[in-house]
């Protein structure tokens, strides 16, 4: 691999041969490579094997600098990696002690690509468009926008043109549901003006004497008096008729501009096609979600970000709703509940890749596929391994998006250059962009732990939805309950917010009061997973095999909102063993013994979802959030045992004790298990049907 670093015009130190013995790669060393060392970028680039570029200042630049150079490999043959070390480490106060934070950026831009995962399609081409509004401006917009799609209008009020230009819809909305090429439009018509007849000769309104039809050439029925001049003088095209029932009509559309102040959807995430313009909004904004919209009309692909597994959902199991995490997060409404055939249904075209769903659910049945958790996992456990290599201490990841998060770092580092009173990144900060900052949980920020990082923080702007903070912090909370608890100082996990630039001056103080908190004392070597559990347990077991300190009785207690670990506590006194708990188990923590009237329970397994809990007839469980540091948390062990019943016939055990016993009180006032009847109920079902066949029939004439 070639890696060609710049110091950006002398305004950033890098230690070329430093970077070069850790990386055991050659550095090239360079101060103005877009500009009069650009040549030294062609050569590079000619070059077989991968190459790195520590600029991305001019990333288009470069890049289209090597696609107009004879040589250069396809950018699918052979990419060029660009890593950004300027505003992350050398524009920062501490610029001289962040080569380790450079070499283990520059380590882990060498990692592949994530898998490619299936795609979800959008298709636009019929670029049917429905504009919501009041008519002045939506056909205002419609002039503007008819040259890409075909317009159609649904009038708020305000006037319509004289010349019959786009079709006009008129009514109240009932429902508006989809997605980019697949909008569904349902509304009642229930005025008495059909607007495709209307031909706005505007004689009803000079005709109606209350002023009760306007130019949107609707009848205002609060006003209307009856008088019914305006039918006499619309005789001839017909289209006003007040016994014309209310109608309820339906309509396909590619994409829907909304010009109302309040949207037709109400969650934080709008659906892809769904454009929100309303009145308030700045004139910027407005332009620029007006030009996005000229670019919608065609055939579009996007990844497939989640992939779901009923067999491990914890969601229902015998018409009980147990865990609703990923249906509570979810910020584009993407996600609904199926409790009839025991599962979550998610909708990939309103699914916005921000992989909450995935950090919030306990038990791994959704896993954010794109990139997945083993590539992400790769990529963190590269950047520890890399700074800790080249001699740094204390590392503290900053997990970010690559959208408005990104932005915000390289904002930072701006101002940490100009501005005399900003810091900048400290040299311990490895900033790491994520596709959403809500992609990644307990499992991999307690293994980033498990792999040397001092504290992992996330870094939340205003493009995140406020459902996501609140579940970050559950999780966070969760994980330091672990940490502390086993003994490691300090504050590991925090959440930062900045809504935009404005912010920068107070992120930049908080960050610089963040003490390192007390890490492992030797480094893990495991690889993330593709399983989430299976990732939490190699990051558990490392963090207990090396923790400073354990309780007397080895349990951690945890939060009871978003932990995922824990115990079941049971009433003995209550249970009868009818083993309901164990068919409502989705993970297998719950099991019976075939041998013996026993419950058994294998807490590592358990996943706190409460199914076990609602199913019980009894009332007999309750959930323990907790994590059990001893080694029996992976064997099953016996929760709940009674001795068996025999059966009065043939003495073989058929049942519980105490559950006969119950059931027997339960039936003693029946007054179809009376006498021999009651008597059968203490019978093995084999011996129970002898019984019947072979007692003397009693005939109606007996009685």
């Amino acid at each position: 691999m070639t890696i060609l670093a710049c110091t950006c015009n002398r305004t950033q130190p890098i230690d070329a041969p430093t970077l070069a013995r850790v990386l055991d790669e050659p550095v090239a060393l360079h101060h103005a490579l877009c500009r009069r060392e650009a040549a030294a970028f062609q050569r590079a680039a000619r070059d077989e094997g991968p190459l790195t570029v520590a600029c991305t200042q001019e990333q288009r630049l470069l890049a289209e600098l090597a696609q107009a150079t004879e040589g250069v490999p396809a950018p699918d043959v052979r990419p060029i990696r660009f890593v950004n070390l300027r505003e992350t480490g050398g524009w920062s106060r501490q610029a001289d002690q962040a080569l380790p934070k450079m070499a283990a950026l520059l380590a882990a831009a060498r990692l592949p690509d994530p898998e490619p995962v299936p795609t979800v399609r959008y298709d636009s081409q019929q670029a049917r468009l429905l504009i919501i509004g009041p008519l002045e401006v939506a056909q205002a917009l419609a002039d503007r926008l008819a040259d890409v799609w075909q317009v159609t209008l649904l009038g708020t009020g305000g006037a319509l043109e004289q010349a019959h230009r786009y079709p006009v819809l008129a009514g109240r909305i009932k429902r508006l549901t989809g997605w980019l090429g697949a909008f569904t439009l349902r509304w009642v018509d229930d005025n008495p003006i059909a607007l495709d007849l209307c031909t706005r000769c505007n004689a009803c309104v000079a005709a109606c004497p209350e002023g009760a039809i306007g130019l949107d050439y609707q009848v205002d029925l609060g006003v209307c008096r009856a008088h019914r001049d305006c039918v006499r003088v619309c005789e001839a095209p017909g289209a006003i008729d007040f016994a014309r029932m209310a109608e309820e009509q339906q309509a396909e559309f590619d994409a829907v501009l909304d010009l109302r102040p309040a949207p037709a959807f109400t969650q934080h995430a709008l659906p892809q096609g769904y454009v929100h313009v309303p009145p308030a909004l700045n004139a910027d904004a407005r332009l620029a979600r007006l030009w996005a919209l000229r670019d919608l009309v065609g055939t579009f692909d996007k990844p497939r970000f989640f992939r779901y597994q009923q067999r491990l959902c914890a969601h229902a199991r015998n018409e009980q709703v147990g865990c609703q995490a990923c249906v509570q997060v979810c910020s584009a409404s993407a996600i609904r509940s199926d409790a009839e055939r025991q599962r979550i249904v998610v909708e990939p075209h309103l699914c916005v890749g921000c992989g909450a769903c995935s950090t919030v659910c306990p038990s791994g049945a959704l896993t954010f596929a794109y990139p997945d958790p083993a590539h992400q996992g790769r990529a963190l456990r590269t950047l520890l391994a890399t700074y800790r290599q080249a001699g740094g201490r204390d590392a503290a990841l900053l997990l970010h998006s690559q959208g408005a998060g990104q932005q915000l770092i390289e904002q930072w580092g701006r101002a940490a250059r100009l501005e005399p009173a900003m810091h900048g990144l400290p040299a311990r900060v490895i900033p790491w962009a994520l596709w959403h900052t809500a992609s990644t949980g307990l499992e991999l920020w307690l293994a980033a732990i498990a792999w040397g990082a001092s504290q992992v923080w996330l870094l939340l702007t205003d493009e995140e939805a406020p459902q996501y903070a609140e579940a970050l912090r559950q999780q966070m909370a969760v994980a330091q309950a672990v940490l502390h608890g086993l003994g490691y100082r300090g504050e590991h996990l925090r959440l930062l917010q900045a809504r935009d630039a404005r912010d920068l001056a107070a992120l930049d103080a908080e960050v610089r009061t963040l003490a390192p908190a007390q890490g492992v004392a030797q480094p893990a070597t495991f690889a993330a997973l593709a399983d989430k559990r299976a990732t939490l347990e190699l990051a558990l077991e490392h963090l207990i095999a090396h923790a400073p300190a354990r309780p007397a009785d080895a349990v951690v207690p945890l939060p009871a909102m978003g932990a995922p670990l824990g115990s079941v506590q049971i009433d003995a006194q209550a249970c009868t063993l009818c083993m309901s708990c164990v068919g409502a188990c989705p993970a297998g923590a719950l099991q019976d013994n075939p041998n013996a009237p026993q419950l058994r329970f294998i807490e590592k397994n358990c996943v706190q979802c409460g199914l076990c809990v609602r199913t019980c007839p009894e009332q007999a469980l309750a959930l323990q959030p907790r994590l059990w540091l001893h080694a029996r948390r992976r064997e099953a062990r016996v929760l709940h045992e009674q001795p068996p019943f025999h059966c009065i016939r043939c003495g073989k055990p058929f049942g519980t004790l105490k559950g006969v016993e119950t059931m027997l009180a339960r039936l003693s006032a029946h007054p179809m298990f009376q006498g021999a009847a009651a008597e059968r109920l203490k019978m093995c079902g084999d011996c129970r049907v002898i019984d019947l066949h072979t007692s003397p029939e009693v005939k109606i004439t007996d009685l």
